[in-house]
Formats: structure tokens, sequence, C-alpha cells
């Protein structure tokens, strides 16, 4: 298994994606003395007494209170325990570990005045398997994800559920059974814990890598239903693209190109066709999915930057003894990054939808009525783009930008606040259901091209065609079609489609 080693600040999105992927984590050693001069700052505050949010105060609007020295490490349990007030379905393993890895690198910077033991056991339960049990709902965003990352930290002093092998386990005995010892919080250990933006940025991640993989399939359907179409490559020229100076446009364009180059269904039409110009969803790709390429690589940027920062507050200045208080867990980047992702995805399916629907209208397409031999007896792909014409629509709805609300909390001391955490969590649920759609023009594309032979597509194309054909067979007769969806879908999902493809597609997050 891969071991990427964590340097605080410089993780690249390659490395942040093969954690989400099931890379173990290593936290490079070299990060220790900065841990330790922020623990020793947060100890001399303690000493010298004057109010500190958070080390020595209440939390929120109780920030005026001032806690006895006997009872700090009280306080910092008890913000873990009445903060984990998460509600809803638990977090995917990948995406909690993805959130672990994040808290470790941010804490790791020497700003959030932890214990180096406290760095230990994050590290260590990520090594040995130990997935905190965290509800997803219950982040505003603002002030960091508190509800969710209070129960990851509340797994780490004994309390809460963790999964361990797909089990879930009352988190005492699992760590025990582990080797592992609860931490004893320190003086401002709790809040710096579940202060952040983690919950929030590994969603927003998770969402980012998926929609890559996305994109990079929609490319091949795309072109594999222009060619089903019977669709020209001309709107492909590369000396449009140069005109209007648009990356992802320019990029896209060469990307269908070398998808269709070699095709003898294309070269069947190249003189003598009627038809002047394709539909838009065949004759705009390059501009459409250009555009989303664009977006995504802006929100892998946001991310980047926000996966490599500090979201705690306050943050500890150990050279200048300070403790300064600020707004860093306000996780408005990562919900603009979510809402820009959920844009994307959501076009990135419309456009594949109105594709199927151009395959299965023989007066767009020029073949049979909903791609059957036999239409009438039988209804063919009729009720597969119904169903992907629902999830286009439903992923429409999830995509009304997230960023834009707002909501007073914590009476009215955190009176504006993000919504990135659901603006992030919605992503997976809005890609799954685009892969459904393209696992479907998967199906109609392959059929299409089936009614062209023996004439063949590209060779990259002919072995997209293989690949489904080997999983499902061409449709003559009426079958039962939903296991023949699922064995599209799965080909997308996994990255198989864009893997047949390889380095002709443009990346979005690095590789």
């Amino acid at each position: 298994m891969t071991t990427i080693v964590l340097k605080p600040g410089e993780v690249s999105l390659a490395e942040w994606r093969a954690i989400y992927r099931g890379a173990s984590v290593a936290l490079d050693p070299a990060c220790a003395p900065k841990v330790a001069k922020a623990a020793a700052a947060v100890a001399a505050i303690v000493n010298k007494g004057e109010p500190v949010y958070g080390i020595n105060t209440g939390f929120g609007k109780l920030a005026s209170v001032r806690i006895p020295a006997a009872d700090l490490a009280t306080l910092q349990r008890n913000i873990v325990l009445s903060h984990a007030a998460g509600v809803g379905e638990p977090m995917p393993v990948p995406v909690a570990r993805l959130m672990m890895a994040l808290k470790l690198a941010s804490l790791a910077q020497g700003a959030s005045g932890v214990q180096p033991a406290t760095l230990a056991l994050l590290e260590a339960m990520l090594a040995k398997g130990l997935t905190p049990m965290v509800p997803c709902q219950g982040s505003v965003g603002a002030s960091g994800d508190l509800a969710p990352l209070s129960h990851m930290t509340a797994t780490m002093i004994g309390v809460g559920e963790i999964f361990v092998d797909g089990t879930r386990l009352p988190a005492l005995p699992a760590l025990e059974d582990a080797g592992l010892t609860p931490l004893l919080l320190g003086p401002k250990e709790g809040l710096a814990l579940l202060n952040g933006t983690q919950f929030s940025t590994a969603n927003a991640l998770a969402g980012l890598f998926e929609a890559e993989n996305l994109f990079r399939s929609a490319l091949v359907t795309g072109a594999l239903s222009t060619d089903a179409a019977r669709g020209s490559d001309a709107p492909f020229d590369p000396r449009i693209h140069q005109l209007r100076r648009h990356t992802g446009q320019i990029e896209t364009a060469e990307a269908l190109r070398k998808l269709m180059a070699g095709s003898a269904i294309r070269a069947s039409h190249l003189v003598g066709d009627e038809r002047v110009q394709d539909p838009y969803c065949l004759r705009c790709q390059p501009q459409v999915m250009g555009a989303a390429l664009d977006v995504l690589r802006q929100a892998a940027g946001t991310l980047e930057t926000e996966a490599n920062g500090v979201s705690d507050n306050p943050l500890i200045f150990p050279e200048e003894g300070e403790a300064l208080s600020g707004g860093n867990f306000h996780a408005e980047p990562v919900a603009f990054a979510a809402d820009m992702i959920a844009l994307a995805v959501c076009e990135i399916g419309s456009l594949a939808e109105r594709r199927i629907a151009m395959l299965v209208d023989p007066a767009l397409s020029g073949m049979p009525a909903f791609l059957t031999p036999k239409p009438g007896l039988n209804s063919g792909f009729m009720i597969p783009q119904v169903t992907a014409a629902a999830l286009v629509s439903e992923n429409k709805q999830k995509a009304y930008p997230a960023s834009v609300d707002s909501i007073p909390t914590s009476a009215n001391q955190e009176d504006h606040v993000s919504m990135a955490a659901h603006g992030a969590r919605r992503l997976m649920g809005m890609v799954e259901n685009a892969v459904a759609v393209l696992g479907i023009e998967l199906l109609a594309a392959a059929q299409g091209c089936d009614f062209h032979q023996p004439l063949a597509s590209s060779p990259v194309l002919e072995e997209v065609r293989a690949t489904i054909r080997g999983e499902v067979p061409h449709l003559d007769d009426d079958r039962y079609f939903a296991p023949d969806m699922e064995a599209a879908n799965a080909l997308i999902r996994s990255g198989a489609i864009a893997g047949l493809a390889g380095d002709l597609l443009p990346a979005i997050s690095g590789e």
C-alpha cells in the first residue's frame, strides 16, 4: 500500500486523492519542533493567567466567562461532548479518513497549540484503520465544522463509536484493542480539534475527485455518441477554439478530436452529408465541457489552498507568545468551491442527457426509434432516457448555491455562516446521479454504433465499445434493463471508461 508522508502546508491534490483512495498516512517528523513550541506557548499563556479565548474562557457567546485553572481540562472535555450534536448517516469511511488527515496536517503546522501526543494518536488511528463514526449533518460551515469534528474528537477521548474493518464499535474498547490510550485533553486542545473546515473540505475534495472521473468519462461517452449520431468533428477544429482563447475549451476540443481520430464512421459521411450543423449537444461540447473544466480547476485550486491552510481559532504564534482570535474557521472559500463543482457536475449530466435524447429520436439521429430494431413491439431506450431526464432535473434542484444562504447561530455571536458543509456533502450524490446518466449514454452510444457495422469507430472508441459489450450485449428485443444500466454505471464509476482513453483526456487536480 502507498504511504503518503504529510508535509504540512505542502500536500498536493494528488496526495490528498491518494489518501481518499486508501493510501496510508505518515506525518513528516520535521514538524515536531513547531508543534512543541506552540504547546509551550499555550502553557505559558495559561501560567500568565490573562483571559485568552478558548484557553481559559467559555466558547461562542460565552467567551466572556472566565474559567479557573483547575477547570481547564474539564472545559476542553466539555466542549467536545456538548458539541458532538450531529445527526444523519455516518460519513463514508474514505471521506472521514481524509478529514482526519486534513486535521492532522493543519494541527502539525504549529499554530494550534496541541500536544505532540494528540498528533500521534490521530496518526495512529489512521495507521490502524480506526475511523470515527461521524454523523453527516449538523455543520453550518462556521464557526468551523463543530459538530462533525466534535464526533471525531470524541472518539479520541474514548467516547462515541469507531469503524474498524466495517464494524461499528464503541470507541473506548476499539482504542484499547488497537493498543491506543484515549487522549487527556490539555488547554485549548478540544477547541483546536473541533474548530476548522476539515469536514467541509474533505467532502468537497471527495466531490472534486469523483467529478474529475465524471468529466473525463463524459468526454469519452460524448465522443462515442457523436460517432453514433454520425456527427461531425469539424466543430472540434483547433482554429475555432484558439480564437476564443479559453484554456478548458481548447483542451476539450483537442481531446474530442483525438478520441475520434481514425473513425471509419466519421470518414463515411465526410462528403455528401446534407446536414450542415449538428445539434448543440454535439457541436458545443468543447464550449460546455471546457467551461466545466475551467470551473473545476478553479475549485481545485481553492481546495488545495484550503487543505494546506490552518483554519483553527484562536491561532498561536509561539515566537511572540501570542494567541490571536480571527475567523479562519469561516468556510466561505470551500462553500464557493463546492458550489462551482455542483454547477459543473449538473451541466456535465445535462449535456449527456441531451445526447441520449438525440440518439433515441429518429428525426435527429437517423436511427431506429429508441434504438431498437423493432420499435413498437419493443420500447428500447425509451425509459432509460426518462430516467436520465429525472436524474438531471434532480441535480438541477441540488445545484442551487449553498453559499448564498446563511442563518445566525450561537445567540447571534456567529451571525453569518457559509453553509459549506452541506454544500460539499451534496456533491457525492450529484456525481452518482450524473454517473447513472453517463451509464445510459454509454449503452445508447454503443447501441447506435452497432447499427453502423461493419463500419468501426476510432481505435480507442472501439475499445470502449468492446468493454461495454463485454458486460452488456447488444439490445435486440426488450429485456430487464436495470442490470444493463448498473453494469454500465460500474464501468463509469470505477474509472474504467476514462482509463481507456488515458492521456488523451485533460486532468483537473493533478496526477
